[in-house]
């Protein structure tokens, strides 16, 4: 087995390498002075089984980048298997047409990634499910639900939390986690005036004098969770926290977070930590490095990696 790691999230490619008791394979990814992507791998990697460890998170198109031609690199170096690790897949809200001639990006960055070379793909909380059939090659969609799940009842023992979806589209995940930690289930319902900016209609279920958990699998601008704790807050919730896979948090997002009713925003590394969110006092994050790590093992060793969520 190799693992190959680009520069989109390096500490959590270490740290599934120390987990796994097995060094990075020695490559470069660097830049040309007008920024064009070079990949050199140092190691011979003929006939191996090769893992390409890298998020397409900020800056996207540039870390998207970094992945096709490492994954270009590995085909031409004769890999026996190519697969790309992607913890956060960029460009998965861009899953449907949302109005006249407007693109399906998803599916575009699908096929650019099996032209590219990569044999299998590996992600964590896809933003759709039906992402996966935009592949033509094996894909294996983790959760996040055991590490929250874990989380969540060593934080909060002899309580009796209530998980929130902040929507309804996030329903089933919602539900899955209620279902782990057997936990009851209540839904906002919003109405989404314009992109980024959302407005809480309803509460589906009774939250009064109860913990509220809110779960998302993207916080990006964070609107949606911080006027979903408001309302919880305002319906008589006792404390709110949020468990969400991927914090993208753009722009003021962790400010307003800091700002906000919640107690806790406890996110995953799937995205490297900025300064901002490292400092905020009611930020934490959870490593995913030992699911990813045994999912890899898994993949490699030719076992069951859905047996990880039984």
């Amino acid at each position: 087995m190799k693992l190959v790691a680009c520069n989109g999230n390096r500490p959590l490619a270490e740290a599934i390498a120390a987990y796994l008791n097995i060094e990075l394979t020695d490559a470069s990814v660097r830049r040309f002075s007008d920024m064009e992507v070079f990949v050199e791998i140092h190691e011979n990697v003929r006939g191996e089984d090769c893992f390409v460890i890298q998020p397409t998170s900020y800056p996207a198109n540039d870390n998207l980048m970094e992945l096709l031609v490492t994954l270009d690199a590995l085909r031409r170096s004769s890999a026996r298997r190519i697969t790309a690790v992607i913890p956060y897949f960029g460009y998965a809200r861009q899953d449907r047409k949302t109005s006249p001639r407007t693109p399906i990006t998803s599916k575009l960055v699908a096929n650019v990634i099996d032209v590219a070379g990569a044999n299998r793909v590996v992600t964590l909380d896809l933003h759709s499910g039906q992402i996966q059939g935009f592949f033509d090659i094996p894909l294996d969609n983790l959760f996040c639900a055991p590490v929250f799940s874990k989380d969540i009842q060593e934080r909060y023992p002899g309580e009796r939390p209530i998980i929130v979806s902040p929507d309804v589209g996030g329903v089933v995940r919602a539900r899955g986690l209620a279902s782990r930690i057997e936990a009851d289930l209540a839904i906002i319902d919003k109405r989404r005036e314009r992109a980024g900016v959302s407005e809480v209609m309803n509460i589906i279920g009774d939250v009064n004098g109860r913990l509220c958990i809110l779960v998302d699998d993207i916080v990006d601008s964070a609107g949606t969770l911080c006027n979903a704790a408001v309302a919880l807050k305002e319906a008589g919730a006792t404390a709110v926290s949020a468990y969400v896979s991927h914090g993208v948090l753009s722009g003021g997002a962790v400010a307003r977070v800091t700002s906000s009713p919640l107690d806790s925003l406890v996110i995953t590394d799937s995205i490297q930590a900025t300064e901002a969110m490292r400092l905020a006092k009611n930020v934490r994050q959870l490593t995913i490095a030992p699911l990813m790590a045994e999912a890899i093992q898994r993949i490699s060793d030719e076992r069951s990696v859905s047996s990880l969520f039984d």
